[in-house]
């Protein structure tokens, strides 16, 4: 890696005409190799506390959307509105405002979490207003004679949910529904404003006391490690569901 940054620090000031002292006090600045090193270990560790929320978040919140769908689309009125509440508002609140609230208003009522507990809460809550605001899409897209095939037969309503309606929802559902998810990977980032070591505070840390931004960079890195496989999965599902949505028309 340090043998390609001296590379491109001597094509640019081949190319461009700067200054080959700047290039290398800007690849020391924000590349340094022995700083990166240095820093990797305590970067992974932080890296296992953000994908121990991310999957924390991922798992609570997507149960909890699915109920909260069921609840819009089935419950009685007053819950059905409360439902329709929670999903708008939710969905129009910033996560760090609702991080925000849970940690440092909370405690003023008396309920305390920790940093971790605030930060999974904050982001499941999110995640299932989402969820079920997609999830209701998916459900209504299904035919209406599965419902009346499903009644025939005799079957109870969380049986029609779980062996014929919500199996195929799901297929319908599945690319927003990791494209969400990709998002709230991304919004982990956010624990840091309440202390949790996660893999951009334990970035911040470390760049404070090495008195160098490589590990801010290093942090980059690992997010796009992470998350790049994760955007190119919505895209092939995206591309799958609608060739398989082409070829049931046909």
């Amino acid at each position: 890696m340090e043998a390609s940054l001296l590379w491109l620090a001597s094509f640019l000031c081949g190319s461009h005409n700067i200054d080959e002292s700047e290039i290398m006090e800007l690849i020391d600045t924000f590349f340094n190799w022995d700083i990166l090193v240095r820093s990797f270990p305590i970067l992974l560790r932080g890296l296992g506390n953000t994908l121990l929320l991310g999957i924390t978040a991922i798992i609570c919140g997507g149960l909890l959307g699915v109920g909260i769908c069921l609840v819009r689309l089935y419950g009685p009125k007053f819950f059905r509105l409360l439902a329709v509440g929670y999903i708008d508002i939710l969905r129009a609140m910033p996560v760090l405002v609702l991080l925000i609230l849970i940690y440092y208003a909370l405690p003023f009522v008396g309920i305390r979490f920790s940093s971790f507990t605030s930060a999974a809460l904050a982001l499941s809550l999110v995640l299932a207003a989402f969820t079920a605001e997609v999830l209701r899409a998916g459900i209504q897209a299904i035919p209406r004679g599965q419902f009346e095939a499903a009644s025939a037969l005799g079957l109870s309503f969380f049986l029609t949910m779980r062996k014929v309606i919500l199996p195929q929802a799901m297929r319908i559902v599945i690319p927003p529904h990791t494209s969400n998810c990709v998002s709230i990977m991304k919004d982990t980032a956010l624990a840091s404003v309440v202390a949790m070591p996660d893999l951009l505070k334990q970035a911040n840390d470390t760049q404070a006391l090495m008195a160098n931004p490589t590990p801010l960079i290093g942090a980059a890195i690992i997010y796009i490690a992470l998350l790049w496989p994760m955007v190119r999965l919505v895209a092939w599902l995206e591309v799958r569901a609608q060739n398989q949505r082409s070829f049931v028309s046909k």
